[in-house]
């Protein structure tokens, strides 16, 4: 008998879950479709296009708003077990408070661990398409950089001459191993190679170190220097900030090839807190229904239903907010990047542990 209540409860939720993510693919997709049909207005592209977009970025959202869709999921199936008396059945085949609970989270638990080992690595490669595609028509933007597999990739136009920079590795402030191609921005003929061994890139003035300049426009000359000035667009934190953008880097990949990325220029705390944050979020949904047991299976009768589903949202507010003033304070090295993603999962473990023990008694 218990096997089948387990399974009405696991399924039911699962189920409810599902309808969630659902409901929010859906607002994501009129949201955002929005926004890509303004980018590819200029562009002649139709709506296939945006469209497909959309839905190749609109999973990763969801996995990164996971916790809250939880959340939602668990306090509309706690009310609807509790409305149609379910609730009352569960406890006279002997389930209390704190075992609904406890089979509930453990299915979240189960749930977020699933996303992160089997669906993570499929919506990190969509966004990974995603910023690819939008990067093919990068030439009606003036100013685009991104990461791949060849280290980082820079695109500047100024004064109608179309640069591309590219250095293998980032290392403090200095890109190591450039080549920059200058380019007409008519015809994309190729004017000069700068080669250098690196760039310090502290400001926008770059001061590069053992340059080759190869001139294909004029001279036909190769010029050797021990230093060159190039003025540029972006500097270190605009290019750090690229590296903390680690959506397109899957749970697997981060196992798998962290010294690699280390090498590529990605700085190692920042790979930590990617890691922890993955590590945490089985954990965080298994608070995350906790919590929302808390307000919803204390309450008696409909009208505190809606004052505690009035509570639980701002409760949610409170913990994204919340959540991102601990990233921020770990982004400005005022705690460790590591403990910046533990911290809302502590706050929230103290305050469940207690909210546990009173709703357990009633």
């Amino acid at each position: 008998m218990n096997k089948v209540i387990n399974k009405y409860l696991i399924f039911g939720f699962l189920k409810v879950v599902l309808n969630c993510i659902l409901i929010f693919i859906c607002l994501g997709i009129i949201l955002n479709l929005f926004e890509e049909i303004e980018f590819f207005k200029d562009l002649n592209e139709g709506i296939a296009l945006p469209f497909l977009l959309t839905i190749v970025f609109i999973p990763n959202l969801i996995v990164n708003l996971l916790p809250f869709v939880v959340f939602i999921a668990a306090m509309w199936y706690l009310i609807s077990i509790k409305s149609n008396s379910d609730l009352l059945s569960l406890k006279v085949h002997g389930y209390s408070n704190l075992k609904i609970i406890l089979i509930l989270s453990l299915t979240a638990f189960i749930f977020g661990s699933s996303v992160i080992l089997a669906v993570n690595p499929v919506t990190s490669a969509m966004i990974k398409y995603y910023e690819q595609t939008k990067a093919q028509y990068s030439k009606f933007i003036d100013h685009l950089i991104s990461i791949n597999e060849n280290g980082v990739w820079i695109k500047e136009i100024n004064d109608n001459k179309l640069t591309i920079v590219n250095a293998k590795t980032l290392e403090g402030n200095y890109l190591k191993d450039i080549t920059i191609y200058e380019m007409n921005n008519d015809d994309n003929k190729i004017l000069r190679r700068i080669d250098a061994d690196k760039a310090d890139i502290r400001n926008n003035n770059w001061i590069f170190e053992s340059v080759k300049i190869f001139d294909f426009y004029e001279s036909g000359e190769t010029t050797v220097l021990k230093n060159y000035k190039f003025k540029s667009n972006y500097d270190i934190s605009k290019i750090n900030s690229l590296y903390k953008n680690l959506d397109t880097i899957s749970f697997w990949e981060l196992i798998n090839e962290y010294d690699a990325l280390i090498g590529k220029g990605y700085n190692k705390a920042v790979l930590n807190e990617k890691l922890n944050s993955f590590l945490s979020l089985p954990i965080f949904l298994f608070l995350m229904v906790v919590l929302a047991s808390i307000f919803t299976i204390g309450s008696v009768n409909k009208s505190q239903n809606l004052y505690y589903v009035f509570i639980s949202i701002i409760s949610c507010v409170v913990i994204y907010y919340f959540k991102d003033l601990s990233i921020a304070l770990g982004q400005t090295n005022r705690i460790s990047l590591a403990l910046s993603v533990w911290m809302p999962v502590i706050a929230i473990s103290l305050f469940c542990s207690i909210g546990v023990l009173q709703i357990n008694e009633k």
